[in-house]
């Protein structure tokens, strides 16, 4: 069988969708590797992840370089890939060219852009292209992949399609992500960002649907009402469109004790999940919610929101869970779980049991599965 795989969105510097072509791509080519009769793997890359992936034996790479959502993509890349005649092709993203016609599957993460547009897509030509695409993707589909039950009730409700043809398969955590003992090893991240006291971590990108100026609003209330002598961590590439984030933190005069770091390291990454006193994801929606498993995996407590799929991928008891449209309650909860040393510590067992649930081996070996019985 030849398998293509679109790999244009590849590596840990790229998104989660990144992370998860190249978790995919590694386990995909050694699970092959060890068939009686292996299967013919094509890559399909732009030009920088090209020159830099080495093929290892029954595989292939292409060159495509075509951008997302470009006219590239719908015009230049289905010429390429049906060039190539792979038995199926697996799209770890939503957007399958229109014009591609050959059997295929696909993985769909979430659906955050039918739910939580925000000011990323306001054009209505951006709207009209976005769900023509996933119409199509999700009604030609061999196949589908959801990353959560919470993502296949989304994909059956607002997109109409037969759970009988969407398959469940978990994402998993890095074993990067794991517990430190050595704490002088977190010394020169925390002195880098001027991390000088206890502190709460948010990880993640500064979009409507991650909550944040509401988190911001319960650590004023922690500060100023609870008299916690705290800072609050928030990690990630400062968002334009989103100028609320800081100017919350100015109007409530917080300058002092929230830090942003900006992009971190996976390095400084795991330093900082080891470091935090707890870890906070106050989101509206997650098609799965990957940090709150990495910060389990390194031993942080969690208090996160009780909306979509971080319930389902928490796991129940592992987690301190609040409504995250009340500033008031998040604030409760955080303070709650800060000053019960006890539960912080049955937390933190939980949660490294709960993460150990989910490994990348094993979602490629069902991603394999699923793939190759088309």
């Amino acid at each position: 069988m030849r398998i293509g795989i679109d790999c244009r969105i590849f590596g840990t510097g790229f998104t989660g969708i990144g992370r998860y072509t190249y978790e995919l791509v590694k386990h995909f080519t050694d699970l092959n590797a060890k068939l009686e009769c292996p299967h013919e793997l094509v890559f399909f890359f732009n030009r920088k992840e090209y020159n830099e992936f080495e093929v290892g034996e029954h595989s292939k790479k292409v060159l495509v370089n075509a951008k997302h959502y470009s006219a590239a993509e719908q015009l230049k890349l289905p010429k390429q890939l049906r060039k190539e005649k792979c038995d199926v092709i697996h799209f770890p993203h939503f957007n399958v060219p229109l014009l591609y016609r050959k059997p295929f599957t696909v993985t769909i993460h979430d659906l955050t852009l039918s739910l939580f547009a925000g000011r990323k897509m306001r054009k209505w030509h951006h709207k009209l292209a976005y769900n023509l695409t996933i119409k199509s993707a999700t009604k030609r589909a061999k196949k589908i992949v959801a990353v959560s039950e919470h993502t296949k009730k989304d994909i059956v409700k607002h997109l109409h399609i037969p759970k009988e043809k969407i398959q469940v398969v978990y994402n998993g955590v890095d074993p990067k992500f794991k517990l430190i003992r050595e704490l002088e090893k977190l010394t020169p991240t925390l002195k880098k960002y001027k991390i000088e006291k206890p502190f709460l971590l948010y990880t993640g990108v500064w979009r409507s649907h991650k909550n944040l100026p509401r988190l911001i609003e319960a650590f004023n209330i922690l500060r100023k009402e609870k008299r916690l002598d705290i800072q609050l961590v928030i990690t990630g590439k400062p968002d334009p469109l989103h100028p609320e984030v800081k100017e919350a933190v100015k109007n409530l005069q917080l300058e002092e004790d929230v830090i942003f770091t900006g992009i971190v390291s996976e390095e400084e990454l795991i330093h900082l999940y080891n470091a935090a006193s707890i870890f906070v994801f106050p989101s509206l929606y997650e098609g799965f919610g990957l940090p709150v498993l990495e910060a389990m995996s390194c031993g942080t407590p969690v208090a996160a929101a009780n909306t979509s799929s971080i319930p389902e991928v928490c796991g129940k008891d592992n987690a301190v869970l609040f409504n995250p449209k009340n500033s008031q309650e998040i604030a409760e909860s955080i303070t709650m779980l800060y000053k019960n040393v006890e539960m912080q510590v049955a937390l933190i067992e939980r949660g490294i049991r709960r993460s150990s649930e989910f490994s990348w081996r094993k979602a490629a070996e069902e991603m394999f599965k699923i793939i190759t019985h088309v």
